[in-house]
Parts: C-alpha cells; sequence; structure tokens
C-alpha cells in the first residue's frame, strides 16, 4: 500500500507539471473591416493547436449540446445584423464517445464573420463569448474566449483595422513565502484544536508500535502525510488555474472583496461569536480508515488531524492562499508546503524525543487568548485586502487617513484585552497571585505594551508621516487628503517638468499619479507612466531609462520605495541622471483596439495596460514578479542584463552600486 500511495502522489505530480507546459488549445485573433457607410464586419480567426479538432457552431444534435457557441451582450445586439457566417475546411466524422454522433469540426483554421451596422456618430465596444468545445485525444474539453472590439462611425466614416489576438516569481520571494507558511504551521500548532492531541497522538505511536524504531518510523510517515496533504491542497490549486492566473486574481478587486469577507468572517470566529467546521460526517467517515496497522490507515489518521482541526487552522489555509495569488504559479505550493512542514515538525519532534512531552505546557486559556489576538489581526489584515479593492476601482472609501484610523483602534482594543480589560466568550478567569488578586502575565505585558506602541506609531500617519514600518501596507500618499507639511495629497504633487523641449507624462497619469511615492514627491521626481513616453523623453534628453515594474496591490514594491528611493543619494541620482517610468502592471485599463495582440511569452490576451507592462517585462529580463527595476537606452535596448529585484538584505547602498554600474554603461555605449 505504501508503494501504492506513492506511486500516486508521482503520477499526481507529473501530470501537475506536464499541464502546466500545456500551450492554449486555441489561439483566437479579431480584426474589423468596414464594408460600407456605417457598416462593418468583425472576423473572428480561431487557430486550433496540433492534434486539437475545434468544434464548428453547427449543432450536432438537441441532445449533444457540445457546438461552438458565440454569444454578444444585450446592449451589442442592437447593432448586429444577420447572423453569423462560419468558413474554413470543415471535416466530418463519426465520434464513438458521443454515440456514434457524425461531428464537425476544424484542425488547421476557422473564421467567423459577424456583421455590425452603426449609425452617424455611434461609438460603441462590442462585447461578447466565445463557448467552444473542443476534442483533444479521446476527451472531450470546453473554453471560453472574451471578445472586446470598438467601432465608431465617424463623421469622415473611417474605421481603423485593429489586430487583437487572445491571448517566476523570484526565488528569494518564493523561500519567503516558505519561511511564512512555516512560521503559520507553527502558529497553527499552537492552537488549541491541534495542541491537545500531540501527547494523544505521539503516546499512540510509541507506545502501540512493535518497536520503538518503528514507532518512530510511523510517526515520521505521519508527519511526511501531514505536510504531503497541505502541499496536495496547494498544488490542486496551482493546477486549477491557468498560467499567469494568479497574479491576475489576487489584483482583481472581486477576488479581493471576497478576501476581506472570509478575514473577516474567521476573524470574528477567533474572537468567539462563533465556531467554523467542516461536516462532522467527513471526519467520522475518514476517522474509520485511519489506523496503525499500514501505511494507509497511518494516512487517513494524518487526513483526520487535517479536518478535524480545520476550524482553528483553516484561516491560515486561506491566508496563505490569498497572498500566493501574486507570486506566481508556484506559490501555493510552496506556501503550503511551509505550512504543512510547520505543523508536522513539532510531531515528529516529540515523536524521537518524547522526554520532552513532560515539559509541554498544558491547554487551556492561554490558547483562547492566542486565538483572540489572531482574531484581532486577521480583522487588520482584512483592511488590507479592502483597500486594493478600493484602490483598484476608486471608491475612495478606505483612503489612507481611514485606514490608519481602523488599525489604530484594532491594535489599542488588542492592547486593552491583553491587560485584561475586556473579556470574550471563551476567556477564562485571570490567573491570581499568592495573594488571590488577578494578575497580567510578563508575557502579555510585553504584548500589550508592543501592541499599544504599535498604534501610537501609527497616529503620526494622520498628518502624512511616512510610517516607513508598514508603508507597504497602508494605501497610497495620494489618497490622503490632508497631509501637515504640504496641505491635501493630490494638491501637493505639481509638474515638475522644467525642460521645454520634453513632453511632460500624459499617459495615465491623471489615475496613477496618486500612487506616487512619498520619496517621489520628496525629491521632485518626474515620472512616467507610459514606456514610450519615457524612450521619448530619454532620446532628447539623453538619459538611460529606469524602467519601475510596479502594482498598486504590490507589498514589496511600497517596501522598495519606503526604504530605497528615500534615500538622497539614491533620489539625486534618479533626479539628475535617469528617466523614470513606474510601468502598472495591474492596471486594469483596457487597451485600444490596435495595441491589443497575442502574447506567446504571457500565452494570454494582452488587453490591458498592465497585461502591456507585464509582457514587456517578460520580453525584457524573461521574468515575472515585481518590483523590477530594468534599465534600457532610447532604443529600449537592456542596459545591463536582468533586473534589479526586492531582495530585504540589501538598501540603498547596494542599490546606488546598481545605478552607477548603469551609468558607466550608458557612457560608454554613449560616450
Amino acid at each position: 500500500m505504501k508503494y501504492k500511495l506513492l506511486l500516486v502522489v508521482n503520477l499526481f505530480f507529473l501530470s501537475l507539471f506536464s499541464s502546466a507546459q500545456d500551450t492554449q488549445p486555441v489561439q483566437f485573433s479579431f480584426d474589423k473591416a468596414k464594408t460600407a457607410a456605417g457598416e462593418f464586419e468583425l472576423k473572428i480567426k480561431a487557430k486550433p493547436a496540433a492534434g486539437i479538432q475545434l468544434f464548428s457552431t453547427q449543432k450536432i444534435s438537441e441532445d449533444l449540446p457540445v457546438n461552438t457557441i458565440i454569444n454578444f451582450d444585450t446592449a451589442a445586439k442592437i447593432f448586429l445584423r444577420d447572423s453569423i457566417k462560419e468558413s474554413g475546411t470543415l471535416k466530418t466524422t463519426v465520434d464513438a464517445t458521443l454515440n456514434n454522433a457524425t461531428i464537425k469540426y476544424f484542425t488547421d483554421s476557422v473564421e467567423w464573420v459577424q456583421k455590425i451596422k452603426l449609425n452617424k456618430g455611434d461609438s460603441t465596444r462590442i462585447i461578447g463569448s466565445i463557448n467552444y468545445y473542443y476534442k483533444k485525444g479521446e476527451s472531450i474539453e470546453s473554453g471560453e474566449q472574451r471578445i472586446s472590439m470598438q467601432f465608431q462611425y465617424n463623421a469622415d466614416d473611417t474605421a481603423a483595422i485593429a489586430d487583437v489576438g487572445n491571448s517566476s516569481i523570484q526565488s528569494k520571494s518564493l523561500w519567503g513565502l516558505l519561511l511564512a507558511g512555516i512560521a503559520a504551521g507553527l502558529i497553527g500548532f499552537l492552537t488549541p484544536c491541534v495542541y491537545a492531541l500531540v501527547p494523544i497522538t505521539v503516546s499512540f505511536f510509541t507506545k502501540r508500535s512493535k518497536t520503538k524504531s518503528q514507532g518512530k518510523v510511523n510517526a515520521l510517515f505521519y508527519s511526511l502525510c501531514i505536510i504531503l496533504i497541505y502541499t496536495l491542497v496547494g498544488a490542486l490549486v496551482a493546477t486549477v488555474l491557468p498560467k499567469n492566473a494568479l497574479n491576475n486574481l489576487s489584483t482583481n478587486w472581486i477576488f479581493n472583496i471576497f478576501l476581506f469577507v472570509l478575514f473577516i468572517i474567521f476573524g470574528i470566529s477567533f474572537l468567539g461569536a462563533f465556531e467554523i467546521n467542516l461536516p462532522s460526517s467527513w471526519s467520522n467517515k475518514i476517522d474509520s480508515k485511519a489506523g496503525i496497522g499500514s501505511y494507509s490507515g497511518i494516512f487517513f489518521m494524518a487526513l483526520t488531524l487535517v479536518v478535524v482541526s480545520f476550524s482553528c487552522t483553516g484561516n491560515f489555509v486561506a491566508s496563505l492562499l490569498g497572498l500566493s495569488t501574486a507570486a506566481g504559479k508556484l506559490a501555493p505550493i510552496i506556501g503550503m508546503l511551509g505550512f504543512g512542514l510547520g505543523l508536522a515538525l513539532p510531531f515528529a519532534v516529540f515523536a524521537f524525543f518524547p522526554a520532552l512531552l513532560s515539559g509541554l505546557g498544558k491547554s487551556g486559556g492561554w490558547q483562547n487568548a492566542l486565538k483572540v489576538v489572531l482574531g484581532f489581526l486577521e480583522l487588520a489584515l482584512a483592511l488590507k485586502f479592502l483597500s486594493n479593492a478600493d484602490l483598484d476601482k476608486g471608491w475612495r472609501i478606505l483612503d489612507r487617513e481611514v485606514f490608519i484610523v481602523l488599525w489604530v483602534v484594532i491594535f489599542v482594543l488588542m492592547g486593552i484585552y491583553l491587560l485584561g480589560k475586556i473579556k470574550f466568550k471563551h476567556d477564562s478567569e485571570s490567573a491570581k497571585n499568592d495573594f488571590g488578586v488577578p494578575y497580567v502575565s510578563v508575557s502579555r505585558l510585553i504584548l500589550a505594551i508592543a501592541s499599544l506602541s504599535f498604534a501610537l506609531y501609527l497616529i503620526p500617519g494622520l498628518w502624512g508621516a511616512p510610517l516607513k514600518a508598514v508603508s507597504a501596507f497602508v494605501p497610497p500618499m495620494g489618497t490622503q487628503d490632508f497631509i501637515a507639511n504640504g496641505g491635501g495629497g493630490s494638491n501637493v504633487i505639481a509638474d515638475k517638468q522644467n525642460n521645454s523641449a520634453v513632453a511632460s507624462p500624459q499617459k495615465y497619469i491623471t489615475k496613477l499619479k496618486k500612487y506616487e511615492p512619498l520619496a517621489a514627491i520628496n525629491n521632485n521626481l518626474t515620472i512616467y507612466y507610459d514606456y514610450a513616453e519615457a524612450l521619448a523623453a530619454a532620446k532628447i534628453l539623453k538619459k538611460p531609462v529606469m524602467l519601475d515594474f510596479t502594482g498598486i496591490q504590490c507589498v514589496n514594491c511600497r517596501e522598495f520605495e519606503s526604504k530605497i528611493w528615500i534615500d538622497n543619494g539614491v533620489g539625486q541620482r534618479m533626479k539628475n541622471d535617469f528617466i523614470i517610468a513606474s510601468l502598472f502592471c495591474d492596471y486594469n485599463e483596457e487597451l485600444p483596439d490596435n495595441e491589443k495582440r497575442f502574447s506567446k511569452l504571457l500565452n494570454t490576451t494582452i488587453e490591458t495596460v498592465g497585461d502591456k507592462n507585464e509582457d514587456l517585462q517578460a520580453e525584457l529580463i524573461q521574468a515575472s514578479g515585481q518590483p523590477n527595476y530594468v534599465f534600457v537606452d532610447g532604443d529600449g535596448k537592456l542596459l545591463v542584463q536582468g533586473g534589479y529585484g526586492y531582495d530585504a538584505t540589501k538598501g540603498p547602498k547596494e542599490f546606488i552600486a546598481h545605478l552607477d554600474k548603469v551609468k558607466e554603461e550608458f557612457k560608454k555605449r554613449f560616450p
């Protein structure tokens, strides 16, 4: 049974990594053509990959709805004329997997044409979707492709033709996520659902095994199974979601609202309002298969632990999966691997050294206090996800000062709780000293001091203090309505371009300038938000370009800006020696039709400004992840290979050295 289990695991990971290499089964491209005054054709071309049979729009039968369907939004239907025409080399065959039905499909390419009719002066974006079916090998699968194309009937009746295509995290970030997972696992181990099971579980292995060595082997296998189960959870997330979807998901406002609600629910649960448990029938069925008689029984014991401890560990799993969405395809696997390792490691240690059990503290009130503290932290972190959605949609409901006020209140309340002045549902009575007087332990006092001190540290941020320690989490300075040293956050940023020969930044500036870091304001930097504008300025001023691949919701980007950009040496070099372009890879403004195209590097559609910037980063340095600083000349050619990414161990000194290296290389090329 042991070898069968290992075989299943190996096959799973083999399928995981092989699926990561798959290309899209069908590539779509779009075109539009003017046929008469106010009349256009929307042309959709689909090209199946080798070995793919793309089904026609013609129905097979009413009982087999597996034909391709092209739908348009209701608002677009008033502009549609006639039905969609299909052209291509149509093939037919009898398919045994579909009850010997005759299927119609394409293997090379197919084109669908939809006529559009506009009235003079009309301007509309035709939006719809292609729900297509295809056969790959012996399986029939489906997919969906979005349609988005702008049509306009100008006074001179002209229309531009546009092509549209359908569309590695840094190792140090993965190491950081692994360590965060281990830390979360160790904290999860201390929760009541897990901690109380340690003596029973360890004794079960040490006393019921035939020999001590066999008991240790069983305990080690039990720990490995815990790690494996959590890793499989991360692997499933990475497998189900397609390439680049995790990064897009992390910046999606709906997903961030979902995480906000999830963290609020877990936070309130930890405060004692209610318990979150998986159905008891799940744990009962799994527990019935658990036992020490075989490796499969031990595996089900580990699975039982995972299920029954969900009420305490579920929030950690959700948090890691939510935070890992911005870190790449392998991030959920690494995060869950770390969590399983942190949770399982103590079981193995106590099984190998059972004498340590005697020093293990009893479970009790201190564990509920730990849950309450985690509840407060969950509520604080929930606000970060709400802030992400707020920044993406521009609601301005959680501006910087509002965010800081809420954090101050949360950490003040946490400090008061740690001092014993607030009690929750499951809290026990405070410990009493030798005189029968309730007292606060030294550990709780230290934590209370830390919490209240942190709240006091945040308060100056209400008047515009940079708050370097948490600048990566609070909203950008541009969202603050009042700054003590300069009035409104959006008004202190003036046009800083003094060279009349160079055009000031124009594209996206009204929407992205509010994300300009405080260091840029203090150093009086001119920042471009469009690659082409930056290159044009670089050619005129004969300076190298510093491409700052960043993100609106990028935590490490804010950390880098607050610790590196703020340095005087860095700021002066950026101001005097470089053209700065901040290219946001999560800015979701839709591109004009003539800028949309298919990216082979991302294997997806480039439809937004963020997609375009992410594709440029992949093209220049074959890497993703932000922040990343890439240096090019006015023609867009790399001055130094690779990018300069975030590294918590490096400071301004190292970045200055890198900037000087770029300057020297630029001087060699353009003496």
